[in-house]
């Protein structure tokens, strides 16, 4: 069992930046794909990005060259950089992880292991 917890959301302007994180706790080990997902009221939840096992990042269409995932493997903890953020980037943002293996991490995982979400509030 992974225990995930999500912080540093907020209100932000168009054009300004957060940084996501996700503490996880538990048999971290076991989790080889990691992810941030988001989900807007009235919307799906959609897939922002991801890194597997090799440390391979995939992004989403909407994000790619304003949003950085990485990881920090000592601290435990999952990061989300976000950059020129736009008000269609308001919504929760989730982090996820999964015992997939690199060849099979993507946004399509029934992912094993969720936070609580934390809140990103984009005024234009």
């Amino acid at each position: 069992q992974v225990k995930l917890v999500e912080s540093g959301g907020g209100p932000v302007q168009a054009g300004g930046s957060l940084r996501l994180s996700c503490a996880a706790d538990g048999a971290v080990f076991s989790r080889r794909c990691w992810a941030w997902f988001r989900q807007a009221p009235g919307k799906g939840r959609e897939g922002v990005a991801l890194i597997n096992s090799m440390g391979t990042p995939i992004y989403d269409d909407s994000v790619k060259g304003r949003f950085t995932i990485s990881q920090d493997t000592a601290k435990k903890t999952l990061y989300l950089q976000m950059d020129r953020l736009e008000p269609e980037d308001a919504a929760m943002y989730y982090c996820a992880a999964d015992p997939a293996s690199s060849i099979l991490c993507n946004f399509k995982v029934d992912f094993h292991d969720w936070g609580q979400g934390t809140q990103v509030t984009v005024s234009s």
